[in-house]
């Protein structure tokens, strides 16, 4: 590339290089004035401008220049000296964005887990503050069915002929319905659900050993289990409450 491809800008002792479009993303901004040498500021050394100000957070100001998106880490908390940043360059857009902080910080995603075990039959109830998540995990889970003479039934494992794949019980976009174990139907069928939870394979029928395979999964997912409690509304429910951080769209 030659000189004018590029232009290399030595921010507080950090060196960054970029494309002169990319400081031309908002004409009134110094940033885009400096090119035409309009701002005494912007010192030009041996090819290179230099800017006395802070290079670790020109960095997030780059960032936005070349995604028009606002990207954080999420245990940042220096907005005001970044909007200072902002206002310093004249890029206003950034800076009322970073006036809005709470819209900015990252945002606590909840899920809870409903437990509820009966006789040889489990009941799950799974609700979630994000849908996208709630709708991901749906996908991930499937419930079998398998119906076999009571008198035959002697093994918690699948027969050999084909299971019958089971829609997800979904009340509304943000839980899901789903059950496991066994049951006698009329005509003394007994009928077995099992659950599997990708991405491992196994068919589970013992409603603890899903509810162990339905945590790790969320904690494999980035979750993390903030509480469990015992809610009592005439049977014994168990309550698992996951939390994980998620920042708002950009």
């Amino acid at each position: 590339m030659s000189s004018r491809d590029v232009v290399v800008l030595s921010v507080g002792g950090l060196r960054f290089v970029t494309r002169p479009s990319t400081l031309q993303q908002f004409p009134e901004s110094r940033l885009a004035r400096m090119l035409s040498n309009e701002d005494r500021e912007f010192k030009l050394v041996n090819g290179e401008f230099f800017v006395d100000r802070d290079g670790n957070l020109f960095s997030y100001i780059m960032d936005f220049l070349r995604t028009l998106q606002v990207s954080l880490p999420t245990d940042f908390s220096d907005f005001q000296r970044l909007q200072r940043e902002a206002e310093f360059y004249e890029l206003h857009a950034l800076a009322e964005l970073l006036g809005h902080e709470h819209l900015l910080k990252p945002r606590q995603e909840i899920l809870e887990v409903r437990f509820f075990l009966q006789e040889a039959q489990a009941f799950f109830r799974i609700f979630g503050s994000c849908s996208s998540t709630v709708e991901a995990l749906a996908e991930q889970i499937t419930v079998f069915t398998d119906q076999q003479l009571g008198q035959s039934w002697n093994s918690p494992f699948p027969s050999q002929k084909p299971l019958v794949p089971l829609p997800l019980e979904r009340p509304s976009h943000h839980d899901m319905v789903f059950q496991c174990g066994t049951d006698f139907s009329a005509g003394d069928q007994l009928v077995a659900r099992y659950v599997s939870i990708k991405p491992d394979t196994r068919k589970l029928i013992n409603g603890t050993n899903v509810l162990g395979l339905l945590v790790d999964t969320l904690l494999g997912d980035g979750f993390r289990l903030i509480s469990t409690r015992t809610v009592w509304s005439g049977e014994r429910v168990e309550c698992y409450t996951l939390e994980r951080m998620r920042r708002p769209a950009g």
